[in-house]
């Protein structure tokens, strides 16, 4: 966003100082990473008043800033725009700097896979298009402001994520980015506490039609009954993707190899395609990618070729090789039955590795059937052959308990607070046939799991 103060004001409809002459290249609510041009966008909370960082965030670069006009004393000779309110100064300057924007928004939700659709679809579309995406965790009320605002005049196609914890959430998020296109992933347990029931998330996810664009499109979870639903009960234009054959686009063969996985799918868009990531599930988000793609006029071929050099932000089933040889998937941004699930069904039919191992760590936000969710890992967990389970987390005490009546062969170990016992278990019996599944909730921070090995690099 490159525009005048005094055009930022009139936006705002407000008023400021030393505004004449003045422009801003960009927006910041953190003056730790100010950026010289940057507008800097003060909050008050209960322990800190961003305030008292505006002349610092001036002297790094930023070329003037927000003001509560209930705050006092003003720096004097400091370019100001004068607001009743930062968050909503923040949202309305996206809103209104959307509006002037022409490219393509490509709207993301789910319960999980968000990231690495983004990723897969941002990465199918960039070698046609000048795309943008979210970055980080951008996508809240006020991420996904600072998003938009990001957005360089000429970028075609922008692929959004939105996040939420409770109702209206999504929908004020939709609203604000206006998609042409959007895609929910799946529906699974996360944010139960909050939302009360698997039924509650749905809805919540399906907000994101809300701001859909006249002419727009859904893709969705086809083998999501709770989706299949509420589609039904909309008038929204939706297009499935899943396992199901009754999906518009639906999976017919998953293979996985040295270079990722290999699939097939059959449908409004027939194919065989390879990504760079393991697991079905990954498969899986790789199809709103494809649709996607066909949606904007692409050819098989470019999505085909586009494909297998997909890139997915860290820790989302991604492969690291210890310097023995051994192999990490690193799957541990995140966690919830559903994700979890998955990534057990990967390692259960892998081929990669003979020797398999799991480290789980505690998956958090489950609500008050938390324990539940934990111990009922305990059936999947134990048709697996598995060499050794090490569990990290005072929730996976349940999970501990839980195989240990099932008598499981393999090693297990369980630790609430160190690393050491599961990084000691591991030294001592993996070998270079050795595959092992890290994966658990973000706050369980397993990644000092690889602290123990030297790695020899992250795969593809």
């Amino acid at each position: 966003m490159k525009r005048t103060l005094t055009e930022i004001a009139g936006w705002l409809t407000t008023d400021g100082q030393c505004l004449d002459g003045v422009s801003v290249s960009g927006v910041s609510i953190d003056s730790r990473t100010v950026k010289k041009g940057d507008l800097f966008v003060p909050f008050r909370g209960e322990h800190v008043n961003g305030h008292q960082y505006v002349e610092k965030a001036i002297e790094q670069g930023a070329a003037a800033a927000l003001w509560l006009k209930d705050e006092p004393n003003p720096p004097a000779n400091v370019p100001l725009v004068f607001v009743d309110d930062s968050e909503r100064a923040l949202q309305e300057m996206a809103r209104t700097y959307r509006d002037q924007l022409t490219c393509t928004v490509i709207g993301i939700t789910g319960s999980n896979g968000k990231t690495s659709t983004k990723d897969l679809v941002a990465s199918t579309l960039s070698p046609s298009f000048n795309v943008r995406k979210t970055e980080g965790n951008f996508n809240n009320e006020l991420g996904l402001p600072l998003t938009l605002l990001s957005l360089e005049e000429d970028t075609e196609v922008a692929v959004l994520e939105m996040g939420m914890s409770g109702f209206g959430e999504i929908s004020f998020l939709s609203k604000l980015a206006r998609p042409h296109y959007v895609v929910i992933t799946n529906i699974g347990e996360a944010h139960m506490q909050d939302l009360g029931s698997r039924e509650g998330i749905a809805k919540a996810k399906f907000e994101i039609i809300d701001g859909l664009q006249e002419g727009g499109k859904l893709f969705y979870d086809g083998d999501e009954t709770l989706l299949q639903q509420l589609v039904a009960q909309s008038d929204v234009e939706a297009i499935s993707f899943g396992y199901a054959k009754t999906s518009d686009c639906s999976l017919v063969n998953i293979e996985s190899g040295d270079e990722g996985s290999r699939f097939s799918v059959a449908g409004i868009v027939e194919g065989e395609f390879t990504i760079p990531i393991y697991g079905a599930h990954q498969v899986k988000n790789a199809l709103s990618a494809i649709l996607i793609a066909k949606e904007l006029s692409q050819s098989l071929s470019s999505i085909q070729t586009a494909l297998k050099s997909a890139v997915l932000t860290n820790m989302r089933m991604q492969p690291i090789f210890a310097a023995n040889g051994m192999l990490f998937i690193h799957d541990a941004y995140n966690a919830a039955p559903t994700s979890m699930r998955a990534a057990l069904e990967f390692i259960r039919d892998t081929q990669l590795r003979d020797k398999k191992w799991i480290v789980l760590g505690d998956m958090l936000e489950l609500g008050d059937d938390e324990q539940h969710y934990h111990e009922v890992l305990a059936e999947p967990i134990d048709n697996l052959q598995l060499e050794g389970i090490l569990l990290y987390g005072p929730r996976m005490k349940w999970l501990y308990d839980a195989l240990r009546k099932r008598e499981i062969k393999a090693e297990l170990v369980w630790s609430e607070k160190e690393y050491e016992p599961l990084i000691e278990a591991l030294q001592q019996k993996s070998t270079a046939d050795t595959i092992v599944l890290l994966k658990g909730s973000r706050g369980m921070a397993l990644e000092h799991v690889l602290e123990g090995f030297q790695s020899k690099g992250a795969g593809r």
